[in-house]
């Protein structure tokens, strides 16, 4: 088991009251398993992959990562364990418009204080693993929607973590380039053993999961 919460709790307050965004999510998501989240819109599907990513603090409730602590853990801490532990995918690739394909994926690394050849050599690597060798120098806006995700996964591997965090990764792509990047987290999945949790609307998507969890008001369905 690699991550587990215990009754994950998060609210907010507004004027007419209180809102939960998460209530009483208990779950565990083993080692190197693929794992997507469901549900419909405001179910509490991205609030939740963040908390796991411990990018936002929970209300009550408990986030262990293996047996360390999230719920509780400084800021300082969370951003040493993220840096160290989590790649994230989003939905409109985040990548830097005036760095080049190698300079993004380079990016964690120099947060990290690498050298800078070594940088560049994971950077390269990267790249040819995502089947982008020939774009290392290209800008995000000189690559395709399919190649500026392929970039964003690289980059979120470029750490070597032991989980990849992704929000509706293939949100903005067509059908043929949705399953192509799924393929790609299928394979790093199985070949690398990374535990990829995938946050989706898609039923195509949703296929690939080997656990499947499914959300609405803020709860797990049973």
């Amino acid at each position: 088991m690699i991550i587990q919460t215990e009754k994950l709790t998060k609210r907010y307050f507004h004027k007419n009251g209180e809102i939960y965004a998460l209530k009483d999510i208990s779950l565990s998501i083993d080692k190197g398993s693929f794992a997507t989240i469901t549900g419909p819109s405001g179910a509490g599907k991205t609030t939740l992959l963040l908390a796991l990513g411990g990018l936002i603090r929970p209300s009550s409730g408990k986030i262990l990562f293996g047996s360390t602590p999230l719920h509780d853990a400084s800021d300082n801490k969370l951003a040493s364990f993220r840096l160290n532990n989590i790649g994230f995918v989003m939905q409109n690739f985040a990548l830097i418009p005036y760095l080049t394909a190698a300079e993004n994926i380079m990016t964690p690394l120099s947060l990290q204080g690498k050298p800078k050849d070594m940088q560049r050599h994971a950077a390269i690597s990267l790249l040819e693993e995502v089947g982008l060798s020939d774009r290392a120098d290209h800008l995000p806006r000189e690559l395709s929607s399919g190649q500026q995700q392929r970039v964003a996964i690289a980059r979120a591997l470029v750490n070597n973590p032991s989980v990849l965090l992704a929000d509706e990764p293939t949100g903005n792509l067509d059908p043929s380039l949705s399953e192509e990047i799924l393929n790609l987290l299928a394979r790093l999945n199985r070949e690398k053993g990374i535990t990829v949790i995938l946050v989706t609307h898609s039923r195509l998507a949703e296929s690939f999961g080997t656990k499947k969890i499914r959300i609405k008001n803020g709860s797990i369905e049973s």
